[in-house]
């Protein structure tokens, strides 16, 4: 046999799957070339496979040259879909767990079912590769030793303030995802709620055409999303490496005053000039958190 031949033989479909398995397969965050040959052998190989939306998991499969029966695993069926696909595994078949980008299972669908298998035994697999929070960890320059993961911040104003209150606390790297429709307004609730000094880092669009790594302060990185500088499209990683002791005071302080300015009825420029001037938060950062309260105040 000769050694092309042997070495096609050596990664065939069949000797990376395994019946009544189910592989989690990380696919690209954007550039195709990312995937890793184990995990198209493993997606080849499996019987089925499960995905957060079949229209945008087939764009790739077809790119792949994969052809196979997809089932829809998203967060408004990840329960019953879960049960189901233990069943199946426990009949024989195998599947791959794949997600629209990235690691499933990490603020992504997939947990559901890893659990599901875990508690009935049913072998679950890591088959490893792009994850956006690794890749913007890895060129940010931040400390990477701890870092939280948070995933997404909540929406809400105030629910999103809160949160940040407790994570003020942490002393490691903080790491976000977050949506392009809501950056401008995240990152100026970040500057406010923990500290506008701390060094940051805005990760948009990695690996695509593109991919922007940005560098500064919270405020500085507030005050260019909001002007338009960074612009807000594609998807974000936001990491906000650790503040000095005492550095979120001055946040606590400035959140107070918003707040009574607000509930004065002060005009929004305004509050951002005044604030501004007696914090160190930016106007721009400012404006965009008195915007994000009077549209979470009732009846606004």
């Amino acid at each position: 046999m000769s050694s092309s031949n042997a070495g096609r033989e050596a990664v065939s479909p069949g000797r990376w799957v395994v019946a009544g398995h189910c592989y989690v397969v990380a696919t690209p965050i954007g550039n195709l070339a990312d995937i890793s040959e184990r995990a198209i052998l493993v997606l080849r190989g499996v019987d089925f496979i499960a995905c957060e939306d079949t229209r945008h998991a087939r764009v790739l499969l077809n790119h792949l040259g994969v052809q196979k029966e997809l089932v829809a695993l998203h967060e408004h069926n990840e329960r019953g879909a879960s049960e189901a696909i233990r069943r199946r595994l426990e009949a024989g078949e195998s599947v791959a767990l794949i997600s629209d980008a990235g690691t499933p299972a990490i603020s992504d669908p997939g947990e559901v079912l890893v659990r599901v298998l875990a508690d009935g035994e049913v072998p679950v697999v890591p088959i490893p590769g792009a994850s956006a929070v690794i890749a913007a960890l890895s060129a940010s320059g931040l400390p990477g030793r701890p870092f939280w993961f948070e995933g997404f911040l909540p929406p809400q104003g105030k629910a999103r303030r809160e949160r940040l209150a407790e994570l003020a606390e942490v002393e490691a790297t903080l790491a976000f995802y977050e949506a392009p429709h809501r950056i401008v307004k995240s990152v100026a609730a970040c500057a406010e709620g923990l500290g506008g000094s701390r060094p940051a880092v805005l990760a948009r669009e990695l690996t695509k055409r593109f991919e922007q790594i940005a560098r500064g302060s919270l405020a500085e990185l507030a005050e260019q999303l909001a002007s338009g500088e960074i612009p807000a499209r594609g998807e974000f990683v936001v990491l906000v490496g650790p503040g000095e002791a005492g550095e979120a005071g001055d946040a606590v302080d400035a959140d107070v005053l918003i707040g009574l300015l607000v509930d004065e009825g002060v005009a929004p420029k305004t509050i951002a000039r005044v604030v501004s001037r007696t914090t160190s938060r930016s106007r721009n950062a400012v404006y965009a958190e008195v915007l994000a309260r009077r549209e979470d105040a009732p009846n606004s």
